[in-house]
C-alpha cells in the first residue's frame, strides 16, 4: 500500500513535465540551455549561408553563359570591353576587364611593338588575371569555413549539453531516490534533446559544404579555362603586332 501510494506521487508529479520541444528547452538547465541557443543560431545562419551561395552561384552561372555567348560571338573585344568596363557583375567579366585594361595601357604607352615589351605584357596579363581571379574565388569560398567549422564540431557541442544533461538528471534522481522511469524519462529527454539539435545543425552543414565545394571548384574550372583561352587569343593579337 506504501509502495502504490510512493509510485501514484511519482506518477502525479511526472505530470507536470512538458515533453514538447518548447517544454524540454525551458526547463532545461541554464548550461543546456546555451548549447540550445548556440546550436539553434549556427542551424540558422548554416541555412541562410546555404540558400545565398546556391542562389549566387545558380545566377553567377547565369551570368558567365551571357558572358561567353558576347565573347564568342565574334564582335569586337574592344566594343565588350567598353560596354562592360565599369561594370562586370560576374567574376568571368572581372577576368575579362583586367586582362584588356593591361593590355589598352601598353598599348597607349606603344609597348605592344617592342619584342621585349610583348613578353612583359603578356607575363603581367596572366598575372592580373591569376590575381583576379584568386580575389574572386575568395569573395566566393566567403563562409564556407563556418560550414566546415558547424558540420565538425555541432555533433560534440550537442554531445556536451547531452552529458551535462544527464548529470543533472542523475543528481536529481539521486536527490529524489525513486528510480522510476516517470522521473527518470524527463531529465534523459531534455539532455537527449542537446544531442538531436546538433545533427539537426551539422548535418546540413556537411551536405552543403560538400554541395558548394563541388559547385565552387567547377566553376573555378570554367574561370581558369577561360582565362587560358583569353590568355592565347591576347598571344596570337601579339605575335601579329
Amino acid at each position: 500500500m506504501e509502495n502504490a501510494t510512493v509510485d501514484s506521487l511519482a506518477l502525479e508529479g511526472s505530470v507536470n513535465y512538458d515533453l514538447t520541444i518548447w517544454g524540454l528547452f525551458f526547463q532545461a538547465d541554464i548550461v543546456v540551455k546555451l548549447v540550445l541557443i548556440v546550436l539553434l543560431l549556427a542551424s540558422f545562419w548554416t541555412w541562410a549561408i546555404i540558400f545565398e551561395k546556391a542562389l549566387r552561384m545558380r545566377r553567377l552561372r547565369g551570368y558567365a553563359h551571357d558572358f561567353e555567348e558576347a565573347f564568342w560571338s565574334g564582335g569586337s573585344l574592344d566594343d565588350l570591353f567598353d560596354r562592360i568596363d565599369r561594370n562586370p557583375r560576374d567574376p568571368m567579366s572581372s577576368l575579362f576587364v583586367s586582362a584588356m585594361r593591361e593590355w589598352r595601357r601598353s598599348a597607349a604607352r606603344g609597348g605592344i611593338g617592342k619584342p621585349e615589351g610583348k613578353v612583359n605584357l603578356q607575363q603581367r596579363i596572366e598575372r592580373v588575371m591569376s590575381i583576379t581571379l584568386g580575389r574572386e574565388m575568395e569573395r566566393l569560398e566567403r563562409h564556407m569555413v563556418f560550414l566546415a567549422s558547424v558540420g565538425s564540431s555541432a555533433p560534440f557541442v550537442g554531445l556536451f549539453g547531452t552529458v551535462w544533461g544527464i548529470m543533472n538528471a542523475f543528481t536529481s534522481i539521486a536527490a529524489s531516490e525513486n528510480t522510476s522511469l516517470a522521473v527518470v524519462a524527463p531529465g534523459i529527454a531534455e539532455a537527449l534533446f542537446a544531442t538531436a539539435l546538433g545533427l539537426v545543425a551539422a548535418i546540413p552543414a556537411v551536405i552543403g559544404f560538400n554541395k558548394l565545394s563541388n559547385d565552387l571548384g567547377r566553376y573555378a574550372g570554367r574561370l581558369e579555362a577561360f582565362s587560358g583561352e583569353f590568355g592565347s587569343i591576347l598571344s596570337r593579337q601579339l605575335d601579329e603586332a
